[in-house]
């Protein structure tokens, strides 16, 4: 498995996390929307959340277009992740 894919998918789940508590408290009186600043993991590799900011109000189209491209990203990962596994098996069967 892919350390860089695993680190994305938590940090997707940060993401995830933050843009459905916007959307959740978009009426609640007071509430500072957050938004998450990703950047690269160690040495290049994979993405990990790099801050987590709170201010301004929340946009609903702007959550649910973040939500959904977070959403495919996750996808891809786990995809990538699935990939990797298939290949080390077919290439534990052809040596096993």
């Amino acid at each position: 498995m892919s350390d860089a894919n695993i680190s994305a998918l938590s940090a997707l789940g940060t993401v995830q996390q933050v843009s459905a508590n916007n959307v959740a408290n978009v009426n609640t009186d007071g509430f500072a929307a957050g938004s998450v600043t990703l950047e690269s993991g160690p040495g290049g590799q994979g993405v990990r959340v790099g801050d987590i900011r709170e201010g301004g109000a929340t946009d609903l189209t702007t959550e649910m277009v973040t939500m959904m491209r977070t959403e495919n990203a996750f996808s891809a990962n786990t995809t990538a992740i699935r990939a990797t596994e298939e290949m080390t098996g077919h290439l534990l069967n052809m040596i096993g």
